[in-house]
């Protein structure tokens, strides 16, 4: 072979391009590294914009179905079973507890002691009227005394002068003769006839006396008398008083809250107890101030129990509201259920309306966090649950009448919202839910 030959052979082994692979290792890691920088941007761009939400398992929440139904409103009031008339027993008097007759808990008869109290003021009080009554008295008897003394003296005064008087006209009607005949002087006429006219005019002064002291003698008695009964009548009352140290059982029946104990001093107006009559029961409930425009006197309301169901009906209203809630008294309507007792809870259903056609949505916990302003509503996949704003109506134990915001068919979350703070959107997860 010639040389002109192998340096073209060696010139295009030299001369010839090794090709380079595009897919290389390196470029491949690259690319994923970028992809994944790129894919965690995007997560952390989505979690820190839009609407705050929380994931929550499928099988902690309850969803439910928003339908059309027959609606009736009620309304759950939990009531308490008491005596139908209580007698409050309060000491009218203060002293201290010397007797205690009774125990609590027990039946009592009308006029009953149950404790007496001791209270020396009172007593010496009592004693002091006494002693001034007496007093009064036995001043009246001798100022009757006197009278009398007085009028029997009046009274031979005046039979002396009706004596005089007669004897006098005598005289003078002899002597009036007589200086007509000129039989005697003129001086002696005149003498008999003054006689005549003094005697008549000391028994008129007499008898005027007479008058007079029967009138100051009765203004005195009766003045007197006055005085007794008003002494008398406060003695009357200072009686009463002390007979008030003995509280009694105004009425027959049960004892309850006795507080008294032997030694324990006691001020006027002290409530040492209770007495339950025992002839019936009522029902006291305490209701949302909300429905107190619409319950009235008459209302009826049921409740079950012992697999029977009772009625009763509203007979007083209580108008002062206290914590947003105010008071009713209910009586049994016809059957009373046997062996109820004092204290008992009672749940009663109250019915407000009559039967309607509405819009239901399920009771649940959601109301106290939302009061029933928002709920959750599950869209069409499932998968999320986000915050609408409603509006509820009447309710009864079952259901809430819904006014606005929902549909028929909607599903809703009607579990408690109490961990789910401030977001608006539920991803929900598990069964029902998204991955």
């Amino acid at each position: 072979m010639s040389r002109t030959n192998i340096s073209k052979t060696k010139r295009t082994t030299v001369d010839r391009k090794i090709e380079k692979k595009f897919w290389t290792t390196r470029r491949i890691l690259t690319i994923l590294g970028i992809v994944a920088v790129i894919a965690l941007a995007y997560a952390a761009y989505v979690s820190t914009s839009g609407k705050p939400r929380l994931n929550v398992q499928a099988e902690r929440i309850t969803v439910s179905n928003v339908e059309r139904g027959i609606f009736k409103e009620t309304i759950p009031v939990n009531g308490v079973v008491l005596p139908i008339t209580t007698i409050y027993l309060d000491a009218l008097q203060g002293g201290r507890v010397e007797e205690k007759y009774v125990e609590d808990g027990v039946v009592l008869n009308e006029n009953q002691p149950i404790i007496k109290l001791s209270n020396t003021d009172l007593e010496l009080d009592l004693v002091n009227r006494e002693t001034a009554v007496y007093d009064l008295r036995t001043n009246m008897q001798n100022t009757r005394n006197l009278a009398e003394q007085q009028t029997i003296r009046l009274q031979n005064q005046l039979a002396e002068v009706e004596n005089s008087l007669m004897e006098a006209k005598r005289l003078y009607d002899l002597n009036k003769g007589l200086f007509a005949e000129k039989v005697i002087s003129e001086q002696d006429f005149r003498q008999s006839k003054i006689a005549y006219e003094y005697q008549v005019r000391r028994k008129e002064l007499t008898e005027r006396q007479m008058f007079q002291d029967s009138i100051t003698s009765g203004q005195q008695i009766r003045q007197m008398e006055e005085s007794i009964k008003r002494t008398e009548a406060a003695l009357a009352i200072m009686r009463k008083k002390e007979e008030d140290l003995t509280i009694k059982a105004p009425v027959s029946g049960q004892l309850t809250s006795l507080d008294a104990e032997y030694g324990q001093s006691i001020t006027p107006g002290t409530r040492i107890g209770q007495i339950d009559v025992l002839s019936g029961f009522k029902v006291q409930a305490d209701i949302d101030e909300h429905y107190i425009s619409r319950v009235f006197t008459g209302l009826r309301g049921d409740f079950p129990l012992a697999g029977k169901t009772y009625e009763l009906e509203v007979k007083k209203i209580y108008s002062q509201v206290t914590a947003g809630r105010f008071q009713v008294d209910m009586e049994f309507v016809g059957e009373v259920p046997e062996g109820i007792r004092r204290g008992q809870t009672l749940q009663v259903r109250f019915t407000l309306s009559a039967e309607t056609t509405a819009l239901l949505l399920p009771r649940g916990g959601f109301y106290q966090q939302t009061g029933g302003n928002w709920i959750f509503k599950v869209d069409q996949s499932g998968n999320k649950a986000y915050r609408v704003d409603i509006q509820l109506g009447r309710q009864s134990p079952d259901y809430y009448e819904v006014l606005g915001g929902l549909q028929e068919g909607d599903k809703v979350v009607t579990s408690s919202y109490e961990n789910y703070g401030t977001m608006e959107e539920l991803v929900i997860k598990g069964e029902g839910g998204g991955s």
